[in-house]
């Protein structure tokens, strides 16, 4: 498929700058990938749509205060987007500044110095100075929340915990697994006390999430990479699931990214490993999934691989036509945006 078949009008004004004042409280579409069939909900609604001995994974990854604002030695501003933390005083980074500093640069933000010591394609190996404390402290101390670019305003304070889940507790990512910013902890009682089961990966997504796919033969690009975990308790339980004629329910692409990557590290036909490692899992149409039978996920961008990704999932043209009705009904796209539940079709 081409990219423009993944492309759609959006009004700019149905882009949410600011989430929902309730976690819950946002609008929840849903879609049947085997008929295609839509119905407009409310997502705390989402517990009736799950089944006894289901099981929803979520990823608790958290996000950190990743983006910095300073100066190089010389005086030009810099902005700095951490993508990974490479060891207590190295990070891999994303730099924007007038010139693209080289290896021996010497940057300064807020008072902690850091120097520029290589590159690696487009991303910048960056080493903070040893007694400013461990990279992860001083992001915590001097960083700010790292909106995604579609997001047309400064982050505030209550981005803080607005642009993070509830459950997230294993600090790495630079954009937040979205799908999950819709649930708050009575929520996730509700979906125990019908009888579903819940369990956790990790996912660390990456500013990468956000680059655009430039080749018009999608099989042509090539994904950035990211760190997931599926431990060995959440492979257990998924086993149990399968064994039951139970759904695995991903919550957000990622969680789905992390269950496939986790499949096609097992053997065919068989139970799904515990699975540790980088992943630049592709999905699109054609692709067989193994894994996953349902997934919550908010809208996204028009021709990016998480609308490929979910025309694999449910069909594409069941994809566009609900990307359709969703614009034509005003819902609310992207990160604080509205969300949907989809089951997948049979023969993706």
């Amino acid at each position: 498929m081409l990219l423009k078949d993944f492309d759609f009008e959006l009004p700019g004004e149905l882009i949410a700058q600011h989430p929902c004042s309730e976690r819950t409280a946002c609008r929840l579409l849903t879609l049947d990938g085997n008929s295609g069939a839509l119905e407009d909900r409310c997502f705390r609604d989402l517990p009736g749509l799950l089944r006894a001995g289901d099981l929803v994974v979520f990823n608790n990854t958290r996000v950190i205060p990743a983006r910095l604002l300073g100066n190089k030695s010389t005086g030009g501003a810099v902005e700095l987007l951490a993508e990974r933390i490479l060891s207590d005083q190295e990070i891999l980074a994303h730099i924007r500044s007038s010139r693209a500093p080289k290896a021996g640069t010497v940057l300064e933000f807020s008072g902690v110095r850091a120097e520029v010591t290589g590159r690696e394609d487009d991303l910048f190996q960056v080493r903070f100075a040893d007694q400013a404390g461990t990279a992860l402290e001083i992001l915590d101390r001097i960083g700010h929340v790292p909106l995604p670019p579609y997001i047309d305003r400064p982050d505030g304070e209550s981005d803080a915990e607005d642009y993070q889940t509830v459950y997230g507790t294993v600090p790495g990512a630079v954009a937040a697994p979205t799908a999950g910013l819709h649930f708050d902890d009575p929520l996730m009682d509700r979906i125990r006390e019908i009888g579903a089961r819940i369990a956790f990966v990790t996912l660390h997504v990456g500013a990468g999430t956000f680059q655009p796919v430039k080749t018009e033969d999608i099989t042509s690009h090539h994904m950035h990479s990211e760190y997931a975990e599926l431990p060995e308790n959440t492979a257990r339980v998924i086993a149990e699931t399968r064994k039951a004629g139970g759904r695995v329910v991903a919550v957000g692409t990622t969680s789905l990214r992390t269950l496939e990557s986790a499949a096609q590290n097992s053997p065919e036909g068989g139970e799904i490993q515990p699975f540790k490692g980088f992943t630049d899992i592709f999905i699109y149409p054609g692709y067989r999934f193994r894994a996953v039978d349902a997934l919550v996920t908010n809208f996204h961008l028009p021709r990016s691989t998480l609308i490929m990704l979910v025309s694999a999932f449910a069909g594409h043209q069941h994809i566009m036509d609900a990307y359709r009705h969703a614009v034509a009904a005003k819902y609310r796209f992207f990160s604080y945006g509205d969300a949907m539940f989809i089951t997948r079709r049979e023969e993706a």
